[in-house]
């Protein structure tokens, strides 16, 4: 879990540290602004953004119930971020397995995609897919669910 934080933390530490320098030169509103920018990256960089993760175990068993797709993911993937914010509001609608929490995750995505740890992996009814179009996503998502 920690791992995940790695990156915001460290955004947030740089961006307190130029703004502290910027204030110590007299350039309160530069400080500020820059601030906000490192935080607005820590924010997106986080695991905050992504609607909550579950194990891949409970995920697969959900989705065997609802039809619903599974999505693993991992903090800090840009490829998992666009995914994410392009869905907007349907992605509640899915599945998510943070594969950085959830051994049985990272097991699923190597199995999926010949050893390697390549995320975004979504599967829709049994069957992976890499690294998808965020619209072709949001089409596998049932009208019902």
């Amino acid at each position: 879990m920690m791992r995940a934080w790695i990156l915001p933390m460290l955004l947030v530490f740089c961006g307190s540290a130029v703004a502290a320098v910027l204030i110590f030169e007299g350039n309160p509103g530069a400080a500020a602004a820059l601030l906000l920018v490192f935080l607005v990256l820590a924010g997106v960089n986080s695991p905050l953004i992504f609607p909550r993760s579950i194990g891949a175990r409970e995920a697969q068993r959900r989705s065997a119930v609802d039809g619903r797709p599974v999505v693993f993911w991992r903090p800090g993937c840009k490829y998992c971020m666009r995914l994410r914010i392009r869905l907007g509001r349907s992605a509640r609608q899915l599945h998510w397995v943070d594969i950085w929490r959830d051994p049985a995750g990272v097991a699923a995505v190597r199995a999926a995609n010949d050893g390697n740890e390549t995320v975004p992996t979504v599967v829709v009814a049994g069957r992976p897919h890499t690294n998808p179009d965020p619209g072709w996503v949001r089409e596998q998502i049932s009208p019902s669910a």
